[in-house]
């Protein structure tokens, strides 16, 4: 699963103890959660399903077969959600005989036909209607649904989207279309037989068996799984799709996409192939599926899901050149469903708390992929982001890695699972080294596949391929929480010609760990690597010739740590341009960030770091300068002017024009002119952000041609105010993401929020539904995140009430348009009341 969640910078605005404070949890009673006790043994799963797309129902009998676990039993327990159940009887070679049963509270209780022992099999056939809409579990902040089974556009009413079907079945919501023990530790194989209209195709998991034409325009497909998965697993989509082919070996890969995007297809997933060669040789386990698939979703209640052999993902995926050119945003998120084929779906986390051996894993794919395919550097980066993005969010800084008291089991799905989890990963990867990292995550897979795991057998994985002992590691990353609070001091003694750094530690409970230690001696560093004691303050002694340029610590950016600096811009400066890891590069070009226009060092470095080898470095020097500054233009404008012209990456031309575009300069509308016609979203966008500084009356006519729909955020950034301002109703609803939360982006930057605020009354006092429902449905998204924090949800919740004010005087003012009004007034009602 890879979950949606609101962006950095919003998550920051949110939950910044600066704004208010947090939640104390601290008093909440601690409630065990211990794994799901085994019964029954699944076995095979068959199901024969039809739909009922007036209803939104599904018709559906099962056959299910099963053992007691270890003890006898005559009774089989299963989740079953929101059913009408029609028969239950025992199927005996085809011969049923009825059995009886007790269904209530989501639990359907049968009482079989005798006592069974273990490793006897039985099978129940159970005859049955899903109603989706009847199921009354929440979702969460990572996945803000639990209804198991969508019915999307069902009747065809919205001309702009696609009718289809799609479950998804993580945490345990697989129980609302079929009845099962919906638990981790449960896998079965199964086999599918779906009648849907002919004119659509359908998509499970394992392979296609058959596929009959039935009376009426029908057709019966019929999937066979016969490796063992858990039943969260489990996957049906059905809808008007192209199926683009590719494989890998002999092994299947396919895409099943809209057909608008049939042309963009392998722009978008054609990195697969290569991905599943290198996970498996990078884990010298081979894919161990029969096929490969992917789809996407409308109205997805995430981001994106592994179900096996059949990855579900949102429709962000769907892109085109324009932004595809610039990056393939997506690309991340299908390295990492695709390695939850190992990590997850081959070795399955015993419980929800074990969550770590599942997500951990599958965020650190994302880094393995980025390392191979474009770098270290851009690895690093990668990693990074996910970091501050838990460092950043002081709510998560008392969770558990593996915690057992959750409040739900989604909550579980979070940053600490995903981002600080792949960040341990990295650190103990460079501690046991690449040859017994990945041995162990072999010895791990093969030890446990098609079976389920937590983490202390991870924890003996790596001990006995590697011989260390890792108890530590796991005692304070997996089943303690926090992360090391460093700053540093140094001083040098003339007669030892030594320096002696003193590491301290402010959190409560001190951290061990190794760590890298730059000690730059005339301007060069020299690389120690040292053991740092679970202590409070730690000093080591160092050689040197002099009193040292500058100290940097955890110099290679493993260490997962906040870290306080206190250089100067000449220090800085050196630091930048004598490190090799990117992360050094990175934080010396932030470190000067309040230096730009004052400081000789930090202009040099603005100059040296434009000429880096590593994209994202140029942009974030773009970003820092300000070229209305005559000292600034004079030192940098030729080397950004070139970039803008020249740059191998369109994100940096794009940034390139956004730093020109300060200077107001007529003589760059050139290069302006020439960016309107770009196919990149990015620098077309930037450019008419410059042209709208110098010529604002060219802004109607042109911002129609930019792409905002699946736009960056840095693009929706620079764009929403000239949207706004210019009131461009066609990209009304695409500045959602940023309207939608304006109360908090005025904390963090007031100019900004003070459009998106313009932009939130502007959808308000118009009859525009799309755009309503963008602003509705992104707070729906965010509700789980949001609703921790009382001081934010009331926020939102009167930021509703008030738009709601503007819709219903909107109403009254133009009673004849109630027909597309009202459904407007609706969503706003249903959205206010998720907000009580």
């Amino acid at each position: 699963m890879k979950k949606a969640i609101l962006s950095i910078a919003i998550l920051g605005m949110i939950f910044s103890g600066n704004v208010w404070a947090q939640t104390d949890t601290s008093g909440r009673e601690k409630i065990y959660r211990a794994t799901h006790t085994k019964v029954t043994e699944l076995k095979h799963t068959k199901l024969k399903v039809n739909f009922d797309y007036g209803k939104e129902q599904m018709n559906g009998e099962e056959w299910l077969t099963a053992s007691p676990y270890f003890y006898p039993t005559n009774e089989l327990t299963l989740d079953a959600k929101g059913m009408l159940i029609h028969e239950v009887a025992l199927d005996n070679n085809g011969k049923t005989s009825p059995l009886k049963y007790d269904y209530k509270d989501d639990v359907l209780k049968i009482t079989l036909d005798k006592t069974y022992q273990r490793n006897q099999d039985y099978t129940v056939y159970i005859k049955y209607t899903s109603r989706p809409n009847e199921v009354k579990q929440e979702g969460s902040a990572a996945i803000n649904d639990a209804r198991g089974l969508y019915f999307i556009n069902a009747q065809g009413k919205d001309p702009d989207k696609p009718t289809q079907i799609w479950t998804q079945g993580e945490t345990e919501s697989s129980s609302a279309w079929f009845p099962t023990i919906d638990k981790p530790n449960q896998k079965t194989t199964q086999e599918i037989y779906m009648t849907v209209p002919d004119k659509y195709v359908t998509l499970s998991n394992g392979v296609l068996k058959e596929s009959k034409k039935e009376s009426g325009g029908l057709r019966t497909d019929h999937w066979v799984m016969d490796k063992r998965h858990s039943p969260y697993l489990f996957f049906m989509g059905v809808g008007e799709y192209a199926i683009v082919k590719d494989k890998w070996k002999n092994v299947p890969v396919d895409y099943y996409i809209e057909k608008e995007y049939e042309p963009y297809a392998k722009q978008i997933y054609g990195n697969t192939p290569e991905m599943i060669d290198f996970f498996s040789k990078k884990l010298g386990y081979d894919y161990p599926w029969v096929k490969y698939a992917q789809i996407s979703g409308r109205d997805y209640v995430s981001g994106a899901m592994e179900n096996t052999t059949a990855t579900l993902h949102g429709s962000a995926v769907l892109q085109k050149p324009g932004q595809l050119i610039d990056e393939n945003k997506w690309e991340d998120v299908i390295a990492h469903e695709l390695f939850h084929h190992w990590f997850g779906d081959l070795v399955t986390a015993e419980s929800w708390s074990n969550l770590t051996v599942n997500e951990s894993f599958a965020n650190y794919s994302e880094y393995l992929w980025n390392e191979h395919k474009y770098g270290k550097d851009q690895a690093d980066y990668h990693l990074m982001s996910d970091v501050n993005m838990y460092i950043h969010n002081p709510g998560d800084f008392n969770k558990d890695l593996v915690r057992f008291d959750y409040k739900s089991r989604e909550d579980v799905f979070d940053l600490v699972t995903y981002q600080k989890g792949g960040g341990i990963l990295h650190m103990l990867r460079n501690y046991l080294g690449d040859d017994a990292f990945f041995a162990g995550m072999n010895d791990y897979l093969k030890t446990n596949e098609y079976q389920n795991a937590e983490a202390h057998q991870l924890r003996l994985s790596f001990e006995k391929v590697s011989g260390k002992d890792l108890n530590w590691f796991f005692n304070q990353w997996y089943y303690g929480s926090g992360n090391p609070k460093i700053n540093y001091t140094y001083t040098f003694e003339p007669v030892k010609k030594q320096v002696a750094v003193t590491v301290n530690q402010s959190q409560e409970l001190p951290f061990q760990f190794p760590l890298a230690i730059d000690v730059y001696d005339n301007g060069k560093p020299k690389r120690y690597n040292v053991w740092v004691n679970a202590t409070a303050k730690n000093t080591f002694n160092f050689d040197t010739s002099k009193n040292p340029d500058l100290v940097n610590i955890n110099a290679d950016g493993v260490l997962l740590a906040e870290i306080t600096d206190t250089k100067t811009p000449e220090q800085y400066l050196t630091q930048f341009t004598n490190s090799k890891e990117f992360k050094s590069r990175y934080n010396a070009l932030n470190g000067i960030k309040d230096q730009v226009g004052k400081n000789a060092s930090a202009t040099k470095l603005l100059s040296a770091a434009l000429k880096d080898p590593f994209f994202r470095v140029r942009m974030k020097a773009l970003e820092l300068m300000d070229l209305s500054n005559g000292d600034q233009a004079k030192a940098l404008a030729a080397d950004v002017e070139k970039l803008a012209n020249n740059d191998p990456k369109t994100l940096v031309q794009a940034s390139a024009i956004a730093a020109l575009a300060k200077t107001k300069d007529k003589k760059y509308l050139p290069i302006f002119e020439k960016g309107l016609n770009a196919v990149s979203n990015s620098v077309r966008g930037n450019s008419l952000g410059a042209i709208s500084m110098i010529d604002p009356s060219r802004i109607s006519a042109l911002a129609d041609k930019i792409d905002l729909e699946n736009a960056s955020e840095d693009l929706l950034t620079q764009m929403l105010p000239i949207v706004v301002k210019n009131k461009v109703t066609s990209q009304m609803a695409n500045i959602a993401p940023i309207a939608a939360f304006y109360p908090f982006v005025k904390f963090q930057d007031p100019e900004l929020g003070k459009s998106a605020e313009e932009g939130f009354n502007w959808i308000m006092t118009s009859d525009n539904l799309k755009a309503t429902e963008s602003i509705t449905k992104i707070l729906g998204e965010a509700k789980s995140q949001i609703e921790e924090n009382p001081q934010a949800k009331m926020m939102i919740h009167q930021m509703l009430k008030d738009g709601l004010s503007k819709k219903m005087d909107l109403l009254k003012q133009n009673p004849q348009k109630a027909a597309s009004i009202n459904p407007q007034i609706d969503a706003l009602n249903k959205a206010i009341e998720s907000y009580k």
